[in-house]
Formats: structure tokens, sequence, C-alpha cells
């Protein structure tokens, strides 16, 4: 059976319930973020950090700056020439891609269509710009309008600039749609001078983090803690995302994956209430879309 096939015979099964929500997001408007990074500001010194929504952070470590999974749609979905039919953002991104830094690194860390947002993508094309992505997804991508494009596999190691990007393996999976499976998924640690990032992309619980505290100290973490009701086979709890944070030997965490899209059936503030809950304050840089994080 083709793709087309399979999709035509999913959009059947769900026309309804897709049509019905659909119907509802066009009466609902995206809210403003509640907080702006002034990027403007942000030295060339030190690892700096702005949560844009979802899984998109600007990262900017010694001057170098990295997007991770960039999408600045209010749609997350199939895309139909100017049109996307799928899920509207809750909350606006917090910042215009006009007002993005351009990103040196762009880290994709799997295909899904909430993290690799093909819009956002075209948007950030820049030939002084670098893609690391997983294996088996540059197809997606108009790889020759940047810089370059790397695919890695878990245990793959790429140098960017003065950035090395490590893959490792999480528990999630990588088709875009249901047969292309041969799509892989990441989650990365960043290593650049004196720091250590770990994006963790999205995953359920899993204990591949373990491992990655050999590479020595990670200052944050980017850890997902969204989308667990009733998908916790795909997508981790906040409290195991904190377990899979300390497995890894993170001091920081910044969470991702929530408050943006309405995936699951928690409570939109669930994630974050419990994820403070269980790891306390002092260890959560960011809580809200638009914040901003600095480490000297």
């Amino acid at each position: 059976m083709g793709v087309s096939t399979s999709l035509a015979g999913t959009a059947l099964r769900f026309a309804p319930m897709f049509w019905e929500r659909f119907s509802a997001d066009l009466k609902r408007p995206v809210l403003e973020a509640p907080h702006h990074p002034r990027f403007q500001y942000w030295p060339d010194k030190g690892l700096h950090a702005a949560w844009i929504g979802h899984s998109t952070v600007v990262l900017r470590i010694d001057g170098f700056t990295i997007v991770t999974d960039p999408v600045f749609s209010n749609r997350a979905g199939l895309n139909l020439g100017p049109f996307t039919l799928g899920i509207k953002r809750l909350v606006a991104p917090a910042g215009k891609l006009r007002e993005i830094p351009r990103p040196d690194l762009i880290l994709l860390s799997h295909a899904h269509m909430d993290h690799f947002d093909v819009p956002s993508l075209h948007a950030l094309e820049d030939q002084q710009t670098t893609v690391i992505t997983a294996a088996n997804t540059t197809d997606l991508l108009r790889a020759a309008r940047y810089r370059a494009v790397k695919e890695l596999s878990w245990g793959d190691v790429a140098q960017v600039g003065p950035v090395t990007v490590r893959a490792f393996e999480v528990n999630h999976w990588g088709a875009r749609m249901q047969h292309d499976t041969q799509r892989g998924y990441n989650g990365y640690v960043l290593e650049a001078g004196r720091f250590r990032v770990l994006f963790g992309g999205d995953t359920a619980f899993t204990d591949t983090f373990r491992p990655l505290r050999a590479l020595g100290k990670i200052d944050l973490a980017l850890m997902p803690i969204g989308a667990y009701d009733p998908w916790i086979r795909a997508h981790c709890n906040p409290e195991q995302a904190l377990r899979m944070a300390n497995d890894a030997g993170a001091e920081l965490i910044l969470p991702v994956h929530h408050q943006t899209f309405e995936l699951s059936s928690e409570p939109l503030d669930e994630p974050i209430e419990r994820l403070m809950a269980a790891a306390g304050s002092e260890r959560i840089c960011l809580q809200e879309v638009g914040q901003e994080f600095h480490l000297s």
C-alpha cells in the first residue's frame, strides 16, 4: 500500500475528530508570548538561552548561535502549499523569525512535524548556517541552501565551528508519515569550550542518558516534559525527565515540549508544576515561553 493510500485511509478514520478540532481552532486566537528575549543585549561570552516555545530554543555559546527544532508556524502539520493542516499553537513564538539571530547551527532531533517545520526551515536557509539532523531526514530539507547538512546516527560525532555535537539514543520514533520508518531520532550533547549542553529531543523514559555522565559535567539540559497523558510510551513525564537529567549529571534544566501545542490530555500547566515540585526552583532555569537564561 502506498503512502498516499495509507494517508487517505487514516484521514477517513480521523476526519470527524480532525475537522471538529480544526473548526474550533479557527475561532481561537493564538495568545501573545508572555516574554520576549532581548537578543541584542546578549554578550559573546558565556552560555545564553531563550525558550521560543515547544522545543525551539535559541542558544548562544561564546558567540556561537544554535537553534533547536525551529517551529515558528502557527500550525504544525502537513504543509499543502501555503496552508498547513495540523494543530494550532496556543502561544505565539517568543519572537518573530526576523528577530532571531542568524543561527550558525540548526539542530533537528527528528522529523515529527512539531519539531521539523518545513516553512520555518525554509525561512532560516542561509549559506552561513549548518544543519545537523537525524539519519535519513536530509530529503526533507533544501540542503544546497545551507552551508552544510550533516546526518548523525547514535554515537556519531560532528564538529561545527567551535562546537562538538554528539548524537545519542532516545526512546521515541522518527517516522513523519506512516511508512517512512527509516528516519532516525536523536538526542544531542553539545560541547563548546568550558560548556556542555544536552538537548533531549523528544523521548519517553530511557536509561540511555546515564552513559552521558562520563562525558563530563553538563551545565544545561533541555528536557521535554509534556504530552505524556496518555502518550507515556512516547513522551516522558516531568519526574522521568528529571531522573534522566540527573542520570546525565546535568546541573540546570530548561524544560521544553509544553505550554505551546495541545498534544495530550494533561492540563496545560501540569508539566511545569510537577517538575518544579520534583526538582525545586533552583534547578529549573526557565518556566515560561520567552524567558531567558544566562551563565557567565
